[in-house]
Formats: C-alpha cells, structure tokens, sequence
C-alpha cells in the first residue's frame, strides 16, 4: 500500500524553525537547571512519599542542627564554670 503524498507532509508552520533545537541528553552531560537529584536507598526512600516530604524532613533536621549549635556555646562556658568552682 502506498501512501498518499499529502500523508507525509508535515503541519508545522514554515515559520517554526526546528533546526536550532538541542536534543536533551540524560546522565552528566545533562544540564540541571538548580535542582540536584540525589537517589535514596529503597528503606530510606519507603519513609517518603514524594519529594517535598524530603524536602521537609530535611529542612527540619537543618533547623535542629542549627538550633543546637547556637546552643553549644552556652552549655559549654556553663561547663567550664563548674569546673572553676
């Protein structure tokens, strides 16, 4: 069966240029645009649904982290008191 010659034409506009187009590569050569993928191990992945649940868990153990470093200094020259006395 042969096909028709209108078949093969295309519908695009002449007016769009395809030819400047970059095919995406995937793997290193890719560009990420600000975002960075991380893989998570299979039990770790399970805990989270979706990637704003990470997202969240993470920037709660950030403000912890943050919370017992601004903390630290205080405990430790309440230490060293003690220990003069």
């Amino acid at each position: 069966m042969k096909r028709d010659k209108s078949d093969m034409e295309d519908d695009l506009r002449t007016e769009y240029d395809l030819k400047s187009l970059r095919v995406r590569r995937l793997g290193s050569g890719r560009k990420s645009f600000g975002a960075t993928t991380v893989r998570l191990e299979p039990d770790v992945a399970e805990m989270f649904p979706s990637a704003d649940a990470v997202n969240e868990a993470l920037r709660f153990l950030i403000r912890v982290m943050q919370q017992n470093q601004a903390l630290a200094p205080q405990t430790q020259a309440n230490n060293s008191n003690a220990a003069d006395g």
